[in-house]
């Protein structure tokens, strides 16, 4: 098997994390298949560069002595902020000569400055997206997705994110058994699928201050199925319906209802990835009641149904019943 090149791109202040996720499932995949990817680090010198946790990485060689790799990696942190021109410039004319061209987190503000983001569709970490939006117009940036591919472009959300990109690539470029045993041996998930939300229901809304409705809130998470009308939850609060709104959507950002439809959407998709459970059992559990209730509720948000959520995202699962 021809060697696939992967070239990483050191620079002080990058996350090393960014960089030691991809990288430990590419050498994984190395004891998998002996000399599927030859792995390489370069920075614009050739010296070592201190990373923003304060880890010194010494790499292989400098940026100007690398031949054209098969994937070029681009990570982010702090160091993303003020970058040096250098390595700007070195983006703008040595990358596009590699086939396939990843950045992880804020990374992806390294290849925009380079001007690779052009008019093609990618993603950073959630804090970053406006600024990405904003400073590179030409940019169609996806807030919301863990990671986006866009033909020889890749491009993942922060930190943990890289990591599920790193395992789609080798996914792709060497099957999902040894992908999955990669993801086993990191003890990750495997193919969580790229336009998964960064964004839990959790991390969406704040976490309101008063125990009472903290309680609720991870009442809600446990129990999608259960009642859990205003009434209901103000109860359960000890709270009156109308203060309880009131206090929910001040301490929470939304109110008691969106919440609820956000960890009800979340459980069912997560469902519909993990199990091989029937439509119908799915919507029972995630607190929708009917098949068509959940349907609406995919459509609305996903734009799409529940089969075939399940369709793309669970591409490896045996026909799976709707009742």
């Amino acid at each position: 098997m021809e060697p696939r090149d992967v070239l990483v791109v050191l620079f002080d202040g990058l996350q090393s994390l960014d960089l030691t996720g991809p990288v430990e499932v590419f050498d994984g995949a190395n004891h998998g298949a002996p000399g599927a990817y030859r792995i390489r680090t370069a920075s614009l010198d050739g010296r070592p560069v201190r990373t923003s946790s304060g880890l010194v990485l010494t790499p292989d060689l400098a940026l100007p002595d690398t031949a054209p790799p098969h994937t070029l990696l681009v990570p982010g942190g702090e160091g993303t902020g003020h970058p040096d021109p250098r390595l700007i410039a070195w983006l703008r004319t040595h990358a596009p000569r590699a086939r396939r061209k990843v950045s992880v987190c804020s990374g992806a503000l390294l290849l925009a400055e380079a001007g690779l983001l052009d008019g093609r569709r990618a993603t950073t970490h959630w804090m970053l997206c406006g600024t990405l939006a904003e400073r590179f117009p030409a940019v169609r940036v996806e807030p919301e997705p863990i990671y986006v591919r866009d033909g020889d472009l890749a491009t993942s959300a922060g930190v943990t994110a890289g990591i599920d990109l790193a395992l789609a690539l080798v996914e792709e470029d060497l099957g999902r058994d040894l992908a999955l045993t990669i993801a086993r041996h990191l003890v990750v998930f495997l193919r969580r699928p790229g336009n998964q939300t960064q964004f839990s229901a959790q991390l969406a809304a704040q976490t309101a201050q008063r125990r009472p409705l903290r309680d609720v809130q991870q009442w809600i998470t446990e129990n999608p199925a259960a009642d859990l009308s205003v009434d209901a939850l103000a109860a359960r609060a000890l709270l009156s319906p109308r203060h309880f709104a009131r206090a929910f959507r001040e301490e929470t950002g939304m109110t008691p209802g969106r919440y609820v439809d956000r960890v009800r959407l979340e459980a069912a998709r997560r469902s519909l990835e993990d199990t091989t459970d029937g439509i119908g059992q799915v919507a029972r559990r995630c607190g929708y009641g009917t098949p068509e209730a959940m349907r609406r509720a995919f459509l609305r948000v996903l734009g799409t149904s529940p089969a075939e959520y399940r369709r793309r995202f669970q591409p490896s699962a045996p026909p799976i019943p709707t009742v």
